[in-house]
């Protein structure tokens, strides 16, 4: 394990997450406000730990290993959970230190559950880097990080993969990763670029356009407003909205083919992408028609509630437009039950995503064909090619460890005093990244038990690294030499 080196990593790492909040003092001073000094308070306490961590390491130099990614991916991200609280413990002291550190955690990891109410009378420095916080967990500022890793002398492919969602983690866009990191950037960027002008030609305000564009590209789900995108009661806002979750939730590497070849053609060709649109499509229709069947809603409101808050759900960015734990018992678990499917490998949602879910039940399917002609050949194929049985196994392994921890994660929170169908849902919700859950965290996660949140900010760090990445830290043979 070279020590050194990751403590080189992690020094600049946090000093450059510190950088980023020179944009929250820019807004405050923009806007008058009296945060700029809270945050630049936060600003140099961070950059000078970071300082700290990296100047002894300066000289360090040396391959990563896979280990040592883990280990790097996972240090970073509890670091700069505790890091990321700093600036809301010193910019609202009503805040305790659970509750900043659970805001935080919970929108690096682009979940979307908060602990706070009254969004609409914070200051916008704050609003601001709740949404800028989103934004940087979305595409993994380990990630990001990758690009500037020439500069350190070493190689940056154990973080990608690491850090990289889905059962992917392997393939690269483009042969260095330095490359790779780069094209996921601008491709980001763009989307957000997009997503924010959208809105403002759609009628909200620039600071709320730019803001619910880092959270919809992001797939997280925090909002400005505490009626979410329900405050600005708007079809064209909705549909806006709609559309770059679904882009969102689709493979980022579909993206990147649909920009090189100029053509629509890697989204169609795609088996997942696919089964992720008629997933998509067909619980759209089921919300929908249960909706205007049960009387909840006339005709077109059907529609406008219920393809958004679909589309949200399933995703795992969990915005809303309205409170959908009060409509009929089945529509909201529906809801919640399709966020385990989740959006595409390699997007920024979570969830177990739509191509585990797609090869598992084709092995099922295979395993019943098996029962008929045990002796047949039957390979799983996917987008024409073979599936290697160790993708499989693995797939099978890390669902099993998911309902495991699950359930683990219920239990914990039961015994704290939650109710069953508050502990599954907020378990559900802080495991796939979702947000908004049902019971007593359908508004916010603010009045449950201290114990509780301190859970369920491990529950979203472990769906954020999808289980693996943080559990491996926990094996005796990982720290063997």
């Amino acid at each position: 394990m070279h020590y050194s080196i990751i403590a080189r990593i992690l020094g600049l790492l946090l000093m450059i997450f510190s950088l980023t909040l020179l944009v929250p003092i820019a807004v405050a001073t923009l806007y008058q406000e009296q945060t700029s000094g809270a945050f630049f308070l936060a600003f140099a306490i961070i950059f000078s730990i970071g300082m700290l961590v990296w100047l002894p390491n300066s000289r360090s130099s040396g391959d990563l290993r896979t280990r040592d990614g883990f280990l790097v991916t996972v240090l970073f991200w509890g670091m700069l959970g505790l890091g990321g609280a700093l600036p809301l413990a010193l910019t609202e002291p009503s805040l305790s230190l659970t509750d900043a550190v659970f805001e935080s955690i919970s929108g690096l990891t682009t979940t979307g559950a908060t602990v706070i109410s009254g969004l609409d009378e914070l200051p916008r420095s704050i609003l601001y880097y709740r949404q800028q916080l989103q934004w940087l967990g979305g595409i993994g500022i380990v990630v990001i990080a990758v690009a500037i890793m020439p500069m350190l002398g070493i190689g940056g492919m154990q973080l990608y993969r690491t850090e990289t969602p889905g059962p992917v983690k392997d393939s690269k866009l483009t042969p260095r990763i330095t490359e790779t990191a780069k094209v996921l950037f601008f491709i980001y960027l763009i989307l957000t670029a997009a997503c924010a002008l959208a809105y403002w030609l759609a009628g909200m305000e620039a600071f709320d356009a730019i803001g619910h564009s880092f959270s919809t590209v992001a797939i997280g789900g925090f909002s400005t407003h505490d009626a979410s995108m329900g405050y600005f009661d708007s079809a064209l806002i909705n549909s806006v909205c709609v559309f770059f979750m679904v882009l969102s939730g689709l493979n980022f590497g579909l993206h990147f083919m649909a920009w090189h070849r100029k053509k629509l053609s890697p989204y169609f060709l795609d088996s997942e992408a696919r089964l992720y649109m008629a997933m998509l499509l067909g619980g759209m229709f089921v919300v929908c028609a249960y909706l205007y069947y049960s009387d909840t809603y006339g005709g077109m409101a059907s529609l406008n509630h219920g393809i958004f808050q679909l589309v949200s759900l399933m995703t795992t960015t969990g915005f809303a437009t309205d409170n959908f734990s009060a409509w009929p018992s089945f529509v909201p678990f529906f809801l919640i039950f399709l966020s385990f499917f989740g959006a595409c490998a390699g997007s920024t949602g979570g969830g177990i995503k739509v191509g585990r879910m797609m090869i598992m039940a084709k092995q099922g399917l295979r395993e019943i064909q098996k029962l008929i002609h045990p002796s047949a050949v039957i390979p799983i194929k996917v987008n024409g090619r073979i599936v290697p049985e160790r993708v499989t196994n693995s797939i099978w392994a890390f669902f099993g460890v998911y309902l495991a921890v699950f359930y683990g994660i219920v239990l914990l929170l039961m015994a704290s005093g939650l109710d069953y169908i508050t502990a599954w849902s907020a378990t559900t919700a802080s495991l796939n990244n979702l947000g908004p859950g049902l019971g007593e965290v359908s508004a916010n996660y603010g009045d449950i038990n201290g114990f509780a949140k301190w859970v369920l900010c491990g529950g979203m760090l472990l769906g954020r690294l999808e289980i693996f990445t943080l559990l491996v830290l926990f094996t005796p043979m990982f720290w063997r030499r």
